[in-house]
């Protein structure tokens, strides 16, 4: 299967990764990618960039070599009335908005709860990728959130990293195959994302993909085989 880009990736800005955007960049020209999305946690994560980070992204070139570049962030969803933590302003700046769940900013609530606020998160027009949400850090109920993900065109991830042994997140594997599961059955597309916070990493969907091939995952429905597939569904 060829995939044509890697849209959740954080360079040396989000704190707690360890390469340069020149070094991301050159990682995704490596591995032959066409798109890569650059995607720093929002103001407000502990050790994160500021907002004069995303205001000065207009710096950034959006085209080097054949590489297409989206520059976004990566936005906690606050509680489980699905609050963020960028506000529009600051978002009609940047190209790609991703949000999700991190336990470090969240409000936990019941199952329910959290499910309706991740609800609310799917029906922003902002928001284009729910982050990790198979990755067990709350309960959720998967089955209106791949609904609500077909009806507004909001994309879940197959976070490759959430499923790395080391990581030790005991629900992922399962949490992921049941998402897998329900969007084969209601024919939802679905992005795969490395998530990576070093350059080496990029475009690693090992596990991800260990998935997709378990359950026969139609490769129609995988958006990264096609830049025009994510431009189209997503209208950017």
């Amino acid at each position: 299967m060829k995939l044509e880009l890697d849209l959740h990736t954080h360079t040396l800005a989000s704190g707690h990764a360890f390469s340069s955007m020149q070094e991301m960049i050159q990682g995704a020209q490596d591995k032959g990618l066409k798109m890569l999305g650059i995607t720093e946690h929002a103001p407000g994560f502990p050790g994160s960039c500021g907002e004069i980070y995303f205001i000065n992204l207009y710096t950034v070139p959006r085209k080097i070599g054949d590489l297409e570049l989206l520059i976004g962030a990566e936005i906690d969803i606050l509680d489980t009335k699905g609050n963020l933590s960028m506000d529009t302003d600051l978002m009609d700046m940047i190209d790609l908005r991703i949000a999700g769940i991190h336990s470090l900013c969240y409000d936990e609530g019941t199952k329910e709860e959290n499910t309706a606020g991740m609800i609310e998160v799917i029906k922003n027009p902002y928001i284009h990728i729910i982050s990790h949400p198979g990755d067990g850090s709350v309960e959720l109920d998967f089955e209106p959130l791949v609904l609500a993900s077909k009806e507004h065109h909001t994309l879940l991830e197959i976070n490759n990293s959430s499923l790395k042994p080391i990581r030790q997140k005991e629900e992922a594997r399962g949490n992921n195959l049941e998402i897998l599961r329900l969007c084969k059955k209601y024919e939802v597309p679905v992005i795969l994302s490395s998530d990576a916070h070093i350059s080496y990493d990029i475009a690693s969907f090992n596990h991800a993909l260990e998935l997709v091939n378990e359950i026969d995952f139609p490769e129609e429905l995988i958006i990264n085989t096609s830049v025009e597939k994510l431009k189209k569904y997503l209208s950017i």
